[in-house]
């Protein structure tokens, strides 16, 4: 299957900052395998592999959510489900295994619906441990500050050090 990349800017909505500079990057078959899905120890192996370590394995809250303080990476596993990035006027990734979601800082992002069997890996880059904020007003405010001092990391989940890799080319400060 061929690698299809989407990416897309989220405004603030005065409770979830979103990143003001760069995009969600949605990478659709980014693994292969039996029906795209892969285990969490080869989707970490990947992931490590690029320097996003600090990798667990599991479900995506149902409560919006977000992290000022890293980047965070999801490769689905198994099961199908849906992805609000962004906030309430968000977009909704419908996501199978296979599938990558990269979410800049400050990205807020909850689990809609799915599957019961639906399992994630997730990661950071340079193993950061991340913080956990949710839908404030005033923090939100604060977290900008935080959210831009967010390093870009130096290789790409799915691509790594590739010059052409759509996070490369994306993701500019």
């Amino acid at each position: 299957m061929d690698i299809q990349v989407q990416s897309f800017f989220l405004k603030e909505d005065g409770q979830i900052p979103n990143n003001p500079t760069l995009p969600v990057i949605f990478y659709q078959n980014a693994f292969d395998g039996e029906d795209g899905g892969r285990s969490p120890e080869e989707i970490e192996a990947a992931f490590n592999s690029h320097g996003w370590t600090n990798s667990w394995t599991g479900g995506v809250y149902e409560e919006l959510h977000y992290h000022s303080n890293t980047h965070e990476v999801l490769g689905v596993r198994r099961g199908t489900g849906t992805i609000l990035a962004g906030g309430d006027s968000g977009q909704r990734l419908d996501v199978k295994p296979g599938d990558v979601v990269l979410l800049p800082a400050g990205t807020g992002h909850m689990k809609v619906e799915s599957t019961d069997d639906f399992e994630v890996v997730g990661a950071y880059p340079d193993g950061a441990d991340p913080n956990m904020m949710k839908r404030d007003p005033a923090k939100a405010a604060q977290a900008k500050n935080t959210i831009s001092n967010v390093g870009i990391p130096e290789r790409d989940r799915v691509f790594g050090e590739d010059e052409q890799s759509p996070m490369r080319h994306k993701w500019v400060k």
